[in-house]
């Protein structure tokens, strides 16, 4: 099982999103630095703006910049800084992936030009002021496991 921490900065622009979604889904791609044995932390996350009341469309434009901006600021350390996963609201439903969710991840981690060991999906929503999410992993074996999210209280 994989640990994935959401800092406090990301967690605030996270929090922002998630405020002006409302009701509407929204969600984007996560960055992340590998610090420990099977422990993750999102370093940077993409807003790719609103969908709809039961969906979210995944926006790639920009998506293999952002990552290789992002890898590329921390060095090149492609096995310390790297794309983690996706995340995306459900506001109005469970913090379990849907089929379509299952669906999604597993065709970008099956997929061998991605490349990917992994992917994580967190899916968060607002009740009231109090940010709530859930962590899931996907292999390339088709394998999709609970995984443990951290947030980190906000400053």
């Amino acid at each position: 099982m994989l640990r994935i921490t959401v800092p406090p900065d990301v967690r605030k622009r996270l929090e922002s999103a998630l405020a002006k979604a409302g009701p509407l889904e929204c969600g984007g791609v996560l960055l992340g630095e590998h610090v420990g044995v099977n422990h993750f932390v999102v370093r940077r996350l993409t807003i790719h703006g609103t969908g709809a009341i039961a969906s979210f469309v995944r926006n790639l434009t920009g998506v293999v910049a952002a990552v290789k901006d992002f890898c590329m600021a921390h060095g090149g350390r492609f096995e310390k800084f790297n794309y983690l996963g996706e995340w995306h609201s459900h506001p109005l439903f469970s913090l379990q992936p849907s089929g379509r969710d299952h669906d999604t991840m597993r065709s970008i981690v099956m997929d061998k030009s991605v490349g990917a060991n992994f992917a994580v999906l967190l899916i968060f929503r607002l009740d009231g002021q109090e940010l709530r999410g859930s962590a899931h992993t996907y292999l390339p074996d088709g394998a999709v496991h609970p995984s443990e999210l951290e947030l980190e209280p906000a400053r």
